[in-house]
This record gives C-alpha cells, sequence and structure tokens, in this order.
C-alpha cells in the first residue's frame, strides 16, 4: 500500500469534481487528487448532456430535412434514411474527444488522477480501491465528495424486466425503434421523446404530474406537450404507472388517467422520472464514527452555505447534495467549495441558474417565472415577442416559439425570462447576465442585436 500527502482530495470526475481540481490546482497552488470508478467527465459528459445532446444533433438534422427538404431543395430522402448504428459511433467518438481533453487538462495542471472507489476513512484519510486491484491511502487536508447520482427506479411492478431501461442505457441503443414508452415527463424525458421520435419512432409519453416539464412555466410546458402532440408524440398526464408487463419487443405499460384504467404497447420502456444521490463505496467498516455520523437527509447529503458537510474539513457538491441536478450548477459548486475553504469569496453567483432542455424547439430559463409571480403577487413588467416574426426563424422553418421577459415593475430591473425558441440555450446567457448585473430593460436595449439572427427577438421583446 502507498501513502500520498495532498491539498485536497475530490471523490467523483464530472464536471463538479474535475473544475473544482483545476481551480484549486491553478488558481490556489493545492496539490489535488481526483478520484474517479469510472471514466473523467461523470455522467454529464459520458452518459448525460454530451451523447444525449449529440444524439439530438443527428435526429434533428435528419428530421428537418426529411420534413422540410423539398421546400428548401434537398430532395430523394428515404423515410429511412439513416444508420443507427452510426449516430451511436458519432456519439462515442464525440464523448472520447471531450474526455481525452478533460485528461489533457488534468495533466497540464497537475492534478493525480486514481482509478478506483474512494472510500472515506476519517476526515483526513482516504482509501481507494483501484480498478486494477491496486489499495491505495491518501492523506489530505480537505476532501470533497462529488459523486454525482445515478437514476432512480420506481416501485412499479415490472420495472426489473429485461425491456425496461434507463437513460443511461437507452444511450447505447444501437438499432432503430419502431416504438418507444417513456415514464416521466420531466427534462430526461422529453429530451428523449425529441431524438426518437425525430427518427420517426412512435413515442408514447406517460407523467404522473398535471403536466410535463412541471418545473418550468406553465405557458412552455403547455407549448411543448401542443407541439409534442403535432409531431406525433403521444402525451399523457395525470396519469400513474400500476404496472409494465411483456419482453423485450413487447412490452405493455398499464396505467390510470383520469380515474380510467389504460394502457399502452412498445418495443422498449424507459424509466425517467429523475434521478439519486449516489454514495454507494463512500463509507465502509472501517470509517471512523465522526464521518459515519454525517448529516445525511434522504440520501443526500447535507451542507452549509459553504458546502461543508456536518464533518469539519469534508465538503460535497454536486447531485449528491440535491437541489438543482445541473452540470453547471455541480461545476459552480464545486469552485466555490474551493474558494470557501481557501478563506476567499467564490467568484460566481449561485443564485441565478439557467435552466436548459434541449427538445425541439430549445426551452430555456433563468431567475423568476410567471407562475412564481402570481405566487408571490409581485409587480412586474412583462415583454414578450412572438418568434414568428423573425426572419432567421422563418428562412431556418423553425417551429412557433417565444421570448419572455419579466422585469420589476419600479425600477424596470430583470428579474428573469423565459425562452422557446432556437438557440434559446445559447442566447439565456444574456438574462443571466442582466439578472447578476442588476441591468434594466432600457440598458439591455442599448445592445445592437445582429440582423438577421435569432437574438434578434431579445431586442424586439425589449421594445
Amino acid at each position: 500500500m502507498t501513502m500520498e500527502k495532498y491539498d485536497l482530495i475530490i471523490i467523483g470526475a464530472g464536471p463538479g469534481g474535475y473544475e473544482a481540481a483545476v481551480d484549486a490546482a491553478k488558481d490556489y497552488g493545492m496539490k489535488v487528487a481526483l478520484i474517479e470508478n469510472r471514466e473523467l467527465g461523470g455522467t454529464c459528459l459520458n452518459r448525460g448532456c454530451i451523447p444525449t445532446k449529440t444524439m439530438l444533433y443527428s435526429a434533428s438534422l435528419y428530421n428537418e430535412i426529411k420534413a422540410h427538404g423539398d421546400e428548401i431543395g434537398l430532395t430523394n430522402i428515404e423515410d429511412d434514411g439513416y444508420d443507427m448504428e452510426k449516430i451511436h459511433y458519432r456519439k462515442q467518438a464525440v464523448v472520447a474527444q471531450l474526455r481525452a481533453g478533460v485528461e489533457t487538462l488534468m495533466k497540464m495542471n497537475k492534478v493525480t488522477v486514481y482509478y478506483g472507489t474512494g472510500t472515506i476513512m476519517d476526515k483526513t484519510h482516504v482509501k481507494v480501491a483501484g480498478v486494477d486491484g491496486t489499495l491505495s491511502e491518501l492523506e489530505t487536508e480537505n476532501i470533497m465528495i462529488a459523486t454525482g447520482s445515478v437514476p432512480s427506479v420506481p416501485p412499479i411492478k415490472g420495472a426489473d424486466l429485461k425491456g425496461v431501461v434507463t437513460s443511461d442505457h437507452l444511450l447505447n441503443q444501437d438499432k432503430p425503434l419502431k416504438s418507444l414508452i417513456i415514464i416521466g415527463g420531466g427534462v430526461i424525458g422529453m429530451e428523449f421523446a425529441s431524438v426518437f421520435s425525430s427518427l420517426g419512432c412512435q413515442v408514447t409519453v406517460i407523467e404522473a404530474l398535471d403536466r410535463i416539464i412541471a418545473n418550468m412555466d406553465k405557458e412552455i410546458s403547455q407549448s411543448l406537450k401542443m407541439l409534442s402532440k403535432k409531431k406525433g408524440i403521444d402525451v399523457h398526464t395525470s396519469s400513474l404507472v400500476t404496472e409494465i408487463r411483456g419482453e423485450q419487443g413487447d412490452m405493455t405499460v398499464c396505467y390510470t388517467e383520469k380515474d380510467k384504467p389504460c394502457e399502452v404497447s412498445g418495443e422498449l420502456v424507459l424509466l425517467a422520472i429523475g434521478r439519486r444521490a449516489y454514495t454507494e463505496g463512500l463509507f465502509d467498516d472501517e470509517t471512523s464514527d465522526e464521518v459515519k455520523s454525517m448529516e445525511i437527509d434522504r440520501g443526500k447529503i447535507i451542507v452549509d452555505g459553504r458546502y461543508m458537510t456536518s464533518v469539519e474539513g469534508i465538503y460535497a457538491i454536486g447531485d449528491v447534495i440535491g437541489g438543482i441536478q445541473l452540470a453547471h450548477v455541480a461545476t459552480g459548486e464545486g469552485r466555490s467549495a474551493v474558494a470557501y475553504m481557501n478563506d476567499s469569496h467564490p467568484s460566481v453567483d449561485m443564485t441565478t441558474v439557467p435552466s436548459c432542455i434541449y427538445t425541439h424547439p430549445e426551452i430555456a430559463s433563468v431567475g423568476i417565472s410567471s407562475d412564481e409571480v402570481k405566487k408571490q403577487e409581485l409587480k412586474v413588467i412583462t415583454r414578450k415577442y412572438t418568434m414568428g416574426s423573425n426572419g432567421k426563424s422563418i428562412l431556418s422553418l423553425q417551429e412557433r416559439g417565444f421570448i419572455k421577459i419579466i422585469a420589476d415593475e419600479d425600477t424596470h430591473k430583470v428579474l428573469g425570462a423565459q425562452m422557446m425558441c432556437a438557440r434559446a440555450t445559447d442566447m439565456i446567457s444574456q438574462f443571466s447576465q442582466a439578472i447578476v448585473n442588476g441591468l434594466t430593460l432600457e440598458e439591455m436595449s442599448k445592445t445592437i442585436y445582429p440582423h438577421p439572427s435569432f437574438s434578434e427577438g431579445i431586442g424586439e421583446a425589449l421594445k
């Protein structure tokens, strides 16, 4: 067994972990060890954000040409003119390229990477059971837990059948699907619905709540449901799944909708009801009583405003602490935790977090929503522009969409924005910057927006 000493040991090499490692080494001169039991980049790079969006890109291109090819002068597109194996191969190539970039980043910043399972022995020692069979014991001043989350599996009869998969497994589907049933109409469910429906698959979405993407503004939820149905996606809200039966290739999902028993059949069933904190392997029988008694609530590690757990010197960030489960949130939390452990002030504002959904059209929001305005009875100004008149949207055959801005009635400071249009996920940062820096509608209006561009819609909305 070897013994190495570090200033910081990070368990988990997702966006939260590896970005924190870079900050710690580069900005604060800390000697850092990063422990990962799978691949660098974590869920986001290997089983989430990047592979999903890569597939979405291929599917969207195919669907646009198939639906509008003749209109824009591109013809002879076959109904089955795509190769799922090649889509899968490109997805893997993109992931591999970006993963290699993370590996290079760690080397450039002299971050030592251990491939294995990190187990906390006490607040200054971590044991690493290497994937190659080696065992290492590391000593440190600080520990950061960044182990992320895994897909949740609901207690539904039949959820363990071979024809039922989570998002992790569906990303490895390299054969075309004729039909797919998705249980869960949140972000993960609707993004996969967009991917497979664009490839000609019959998709059914079953959501227990009264609307899909319920964490978004109600207007956006309603618009997405309408557009999804227009594309042939069969959406059922306020529907509770009672049983799954069958075998892969011939699955049946039983559910109740408005107290009426219903069922739908498909080749595969995707469970997309959310994710749960992952803490497996963090503690074992040799872990100190102090660490074993770390405050955890329903599987999530509890932290204070500095991201420190109930054990001094041990921090936790990202999905494992709950909250908003987004890669960029984990990154911000990791960087903030590193700043706090060095008695410095974080450089990012964690109170303003943009949310993005990569459906077609894209959806993005930041700050306060119209639903929250109503609940809090706030006095605001609402500005809205429908993208049907936007030149770039028309020439690129975009679906209906809009940009909505919410500002304080007295000061005109921007409080929030909701967007449902092409490139919404790229443009939302303009509103994030406005909120963080206290900009008013008038101050944002001073900007000249290029023509033709999707961002012109922002200028129109501000008027």
